[in-house]
């Protein structure tokens, strides 16, 4: 039956038995070599010509690709791609302004300012740099905590409010909240890998609840009511509250002018998606939407007649630079280190995948520091946080560009408008930019579909997901970001705490071993026809076994039954308070190809069970192991009981046991103790452990994998 099922191609191998001593002297094993610190320092502090070359490449990609640049290949790609993606840039950068709570002037700078930077220090070629929904919401809840809006507002009519002095009351508090030189200093000092801990669950969840976040923050533009304003614990509630609260207050132009942005938009949408290889260049809906409405506003006077809100005024030029005040940094350096975090991950997640896609590298570090020095050369002229936005991105890609000279295309179609445009967009409704905002958000509640996927692959992802999720609607989107990572550290801390062990099986005539309660119909054995008897535990819990068949087998294999007097005074009491188990075998094999690491604790731990089972005549043998993660062996445990794999232990255990080499344990142990007439001495180290413990593994552990 078996042979039926066999697969037609076989191959055989014939080598050395190996322990782990024995293939390390024959392959001549090289031990790293382990430098100090001051040597460490020493060797990277070194001068070259070669190594400044290196660098100064490490601190400026753009020396690895501007020289190589075919500019008759790639140039009208780029600009094709720099002046679409620019277009979307500009509206983007207005809308996003909206989630800051600042004028829409200071979401250009952001749209143009990082790009520049980005352009002589990022590593990706195809990231579209500037403001992203996720981080303009942190920082704008950021901002309302510091400059409320009823403080810096004043009632025009029954449906409006006009903001007084937005610019000199902002600007310093905008720069300030996006000092993020914590970007900066995680790049210097190679921190990126912190990244590592927000794994794609953890991100989906919160990126959704964000979305959440910057639906219901819209909600007050699109309708064009007053609310106040609120951060930190259930914000949500209390802003759909205010909202519902005051709806008989809607302006109706406002509303039948978002809600119309928004059907038109996604509709849009989907049809560039799902034409996007028929059509050379997506349809810049926003473009157009934002113009029309410009002109509808402009041409009725909506502001006059039927109290819009619109924006009223967009400067043209920039504003000075000046220096943020520290004095304030403390106030928001929370905040400042999870909105890095959030807008890092995010955009070395995107620029992975377009670096996978057209093969080239992204170093996670270099774009710490790019995004860092760009978000504080952006924050000196008043912009605000800048990292990536998914569907910028897709279309600089999608549409042929194939470096950041599109990324500094698109910067030039921003400048055009901060500097002779801008002023054109003033009769735009806000509620128009609101629903761009929103339109936007589709593929961040798509991710909503990930749940049902996750529950059946793997459910304690899925509960990282929903926990994260619904910790950041309820919490806020920095608190519950911290609840999301502890509590998916936590759930990497349960799991570690309860390791699965398991007993292994021999498919006849291999070396592979597998777990006996995986398969069944005879296609495993049990390993002591290989000369280890794995029967000492059933035989433990069924004493009738242990007279019948199994008896016989250890008959049959390489242990034969020996008798030897005994005498047992039983008045006599021994040292500790111990049940003796029956041990019923002479060797155990441990599995630990799945072990990376052990800890001291665990060590010494593993340590002394080694040291019992020798005390009982069990021989004990690690395979699969690295000797390098293992830092407990003595004179008694040695490297010796170190095997390349499962099936050089076993095959060892089977020449020992055929030599004759393997003595009965417990004959032995009875005579050392009649002719000693005293009990084995216990270590200090090793009368420490727990006696239940001693019993359970003694008695249960015979052939496992860990």
């Amino acid at each position: 039956m078996m042979a039926s099922h066999r697969p037609a191609n076989h191959y055989c191998v014939s080598r050395p038995v190996y322990s782990k001593r024995a293939f390390d002297e024959d392959n001549d094993r090289q031990i790293p070599e382990s430098r100090s610190f001051r040597e460490k320092l020493s060797a990277s502090s070194k001068c070259s010509s070669s190594r400044a070359k290196q660098v100064l490449k490490g601190l400026f990609p753009i020396l690895d690709w501007l020289l190589q640049y075919p500019t008759k290949q790639w140039l009208p790609s780029d600009v094709i791609s720099g002046v679409s993606t620019g277009l979307v840039c500009c509206l983007q950068g207005l809308a996003y302004a909206l989630l800051v709570s600042v004028g829409p002037v200071y979401g250009l700078y952001a749209a143009f300012f990082p790009i520049l930077t980005y352009f002589f220090l990022g590593t990706s070629r195809h990231l579209s740099v500037g403001p992203f929904p996720v981080t303009c919401l942190m920082v704008g809840s950021v901002v309302l905590t510091l400059a409320p809006d009823e403080d810096f507002m004043r009632p025009g009519n029954e449906t409006c409010f006009l903001y007084i002095h937005i610019t000199t009351t902002f600007t310093p508090h905008i720069s300030l909240v996006y000092f993020l030189i914590l970007q900066l200093g995680m790049g210097v000092f190679h921190v990126g890998f912190l990244v590592r801990y927000l794994s794609d669950p953890l991100v989906g969840g919160f990126t959704t609840a964000a979305a959440v976040h910057v639906l219901i923050s819209q909600l007050k533009m699109v309708l064009s009511v007053p609310t106040h304003s609120h951060n930190g614990f259930f914000s949500l509630a209390y802003v759909l509250s205010d909202v519902f609260r005051n709806i008989k207050q809607t302006n109706v132009a406002d509303l039948v002018a978002g809600l119309l942005t928004i059907v038109t938009v996604m509709a849009v949408k989907e049809i560039n998606a799902k034409f996007q290889h028929k059509i050379p260049v997506p349809i810049p809906i926003e473009v157009i939407v934002t113009v029309v409405a410009t002109g509808i506003s402009y041409a009725v006077d909506l502001n006059s007649r039927y109290g819009a809100s619109i924006v009223h005024s967009i400067p043209r030029g920039f504003v000075p630079a000046q220096f943020p005040n520290i004095e304030l940094f403390g106030e928001i350096l929370g905040s400042s280190f999870s909105t890095a975090v959030v807008g890092y991950a995010v955009s070395v997640s995107v620029a992975k995948v377009y670096a996978a896609k057209h093969d080239y590298k992204i170093d996670g570090n270099q774009e710490l520091i790019a995004f860092g020095i760009s978000n504080i050369f952006c924050g000196c002229f008043s912009g605000f946080v800048a990292t990536t936005a998914l569907s910028r991105t897709a279309i600089q890609e999608s549409t042929g560009g194939k470096t950041q000279v599109a990324g500094l295309i698109s910067a030039l179609m921003v400048l055009i408008v901060i500097v002779a445009v801008g002023p054109l967009l003033q009769p735009l409704q806000k509620s128009v930019l609101a629903g761009i905002v929103i339109a936007n958000l589709k593929g961040m509640f798509m991710q909503i579909c990930d749940v049902p996927i996750l529950w059946r692959q793997n459910r304690t992802d899925c509960f990282i997901w929903v926990f994260t999720c619904i910790s950041c609607i309820v919490l806020g989107l920095d608190v519950g970001l911290l609840t999301g990572v502890v509590f998916e550290l936590g759930t990497v801390v349960v799991r570690s705490q309860f390791p699965t062990c398991s007993t292994l099986g021999n498919v006849p005539g291999t070396d592979i071993y597998r777990n006996f309660k995986d398969y069944k119909n005879n296609g495993l054995v049990p390993v002591a026809p290989l000369g280890v008897d794995n029967e000492a535990f059933e035989s433990e819990q069924d004493p009738e076994h242990v007279e019948g068949g199994a008896q016989q087998e250890v008959e049959d294999g390489s242990r034969q039954e020996i008798e030897v007097e005994v005498q047992v005074d039983w008045t006599s009491s021994l040292p500790v308070n111990v049940t003796v188990p029956k041990v019923n075998i002479h060797s155990l094999v441990m599995d630990f190809s799945a072990v990376s690491f052990l800890d001291m604790m665990s060590a010494k731990s593993l340590r002394l069970v080694i040291k019992e089972f020798i005390r009982i005549g069990v021989s004990v043998y690690i395979a699969g192991c690295d000797g390098t993660a293992l830092c407990f062996f003595d004179d008694v445990v040695t490297r010796d009981l170190l095997f390349l794999t499962v099936h050089d232990a076993i095959l060892f255990i089977k020449l020992e046991a055929s030599n004759g080499n393997i003595s009965d344990p417990m004959v032995d142990k009875i005579s050392q103790m009649q002719d000693d007439k005293e009990p084995l001495p216990f270590t200090e180290d090793e009368d420490r452990i727990e006696t239940y413990d001693n019993q359970h593994l003694v008695g249960s552990v015979q052939f496992y994998s860990w």
